[in-house]
């Protein structure tokens, strides 16, 4: 694989500027998204200090994606209106705003039932900076590079988000694990601000998120601008509908649109099951459970690695790797050995990484082409965030309903394979039916179906 100096040093227009920008864009991603997955296993911690029910964790997911459905008319033009390191910036102090709110979770004088409620809103504003900090994240990337180069610096991206996966959910559990709580509660001066393990952690992952704060504000410029956005909220939810039917009409855009939907609501889905699972099935504590996540986004880092190589034009190729994925998941309630249950988890991971990382750089490729960079973003994020809130909540039912781990587990792989399956008929059909279709990817130009 090319290097991300040699990729972005191809670009001798922007030349210093790319590769600076650039790098401090995957620096704060990095960060960014290291402190929300520590923090959702702090606030699992916390919830479970706080002794509120299993259905909780899920539903505190729930609402964390339920924003990005909520804002998803919103947050694009937000996106558009201003230079996209300024609006990472903004969303990360929102960020860190609702870190701190969980954090002072016992000064509202709040019963404990309240409590908990107190959590899940704080964990869903951190929810809010998230939605609103994807389209910039993501659209600055199109801003970046020339579209046969997406893929690569998609998979570097995506490769840093997964490592970051990795080393939160890492980070998270070791923080609330009985080595680092009981070093950070007898710390001389954390002592006095904390009391409980899932307070230390998060008081610590506040500090992360300041970090990426800080790097927000050193990423330069890119000098692209779009036309003035619309700020009438009627106005901004209608032409937000039209966006998204422009991306579902267009025969490569519904495809790549309809691949990501499924993959981040099955991912999102899949974090609660390996936790669940490992709790359950294998015996583990939370934070031993959270290295099973981990370990899953170990194996996408590899995915996503191998994934660089596949050019742009032949990203459909990967959505074989997509059924595959859904029954190999069929394998889990069938492991119990701790280094089978960690490869069949890397590979699980491989397979992912693998087909979402071209289908990624699809979808922003026709986004940005058709629409915008904030505006196609925005519509990836609303409708792979409703897959999300159904399949959590179908999840969140099950629970409810007592339903078995692995009963669950069985429901989710088959699912998984079979909706991929019909996604690659109707890609064929599509192929067929218009044979001068992969020959559309790769053109230049942004909001061309505007």
């Amino acid at each position: 694989m090319k290097s991300l100096k040699a990729i972005l040093s191809r670009n001798r227009t922007w030349g210093f500027l790319v590769t600076r920008g650039f790098y401090l864009v995957m620096a704060a991603q990095a960060l960014s998204s290291l402190a929300d997955n520590a923090l959702f296993i702090a606030a699992i911690a916390l919830l479970q200090e706080l002794h509120g029910p299993d259905w909780m964790a899920p539903m505190m997911k729930w609402w964390f994606a339920a924003t990005y459905v909520l804002l998803a008319a919103f947050v694009g033009a937000f996106s558009d209106a201003f230079p996209k390191g300024r609006v990472m910036f903004i969303t990360n102090a929102i960020k860190i705003l609702g870190c701190l709110i969980m954090f002072w979770y016992g000064i509202f004088g709040l019963s404990e039932a309240g409590q908990t409620y107190l959590v899940v809103a704080a964990f869903a504003l951190v929810g809010v900076g998230a939605a609103a900090y994807s389209p910039a994240k993501y659209g600055i990337v199109t801003e970046m590079l020339q579209p046969t180069d997406l893929v690569k610096g998609n998979s570097w991206i995506e490769g840093l988000t997964v490592t970051s996966i990795i080393l939160g959910t890492v980070l998270g559990g070791f923080l609330i694990s009985p080595i680092a709580s009981d070093f950070l509660l007898n710390h001389q001066t954390l002592s006095r601000y904390v009391q409980t393990p899932a307070e230390a952690a998060i008081l610590c992952i506040a500090f992360i998120y300041a970090a990426a704060a800080a790097c927000n504000l050193l990423i330069p410029a890119t000098g692209i601008q779009y036309p003035k956005q619309h700020t009438n909220p009627i106005r901004l939810i209608r032409s937000f509908a039209g966006y998204v039917r422009i991306l579902w009409r267009d025969r490569l855009g519904q495809i790549s649109l309809a691949v990501t939907t499924l993959f981040w609501g099955a991912g999102a889905t899949l974090q609660l099951i390996v936790i669940e699972w490992g709790r359950s099935h294998l015996g583990y504590r939370l934070d031993q459970a959270s290295i099973l996540m981990g370990v899953t986004a170990f194996g996408t880092i590899f995915g996503a690695v191998f994934a660089s190589r596949v050019p742009l034009r032949k990203a459909l190729s990967v959505l074989p790797m997509g059924v595959f994925m859904g029954l190999i998941v069929l394998v889990m309630p069938l492991v119990s050995n701790q280094w089978e249950v960690y490869s069949l988890l890397l590979l699980i991971g491989g397979l992912s990484g693998y087909f979402v990382v071209p289908m990624n750089a699809l979808l922003q490729h026709r986004g940005h082409l058709l629409l915008s960079a904030g505006h196609s973003i925005a519509v990836q994020n609303f409708n792979e965030q409703l897959n999300i809130l159904l399949m959590l909540g179908t999840y969140t039912l099950m629970l409810s309903l007592d339903l078995p781990i692995n009963t669950i587990i069985v429901i989710f792989g088959v699912l998984v394979a079979v909706l991929m399956f019909l996604i690659i008929m109707f890609s064929r059909r599509n192929i067929k039916k218009h044979p001068g279709l992969l020959d559309e990817i790769g053109k230049q130009g942004h909001g061309t179906a505007l």
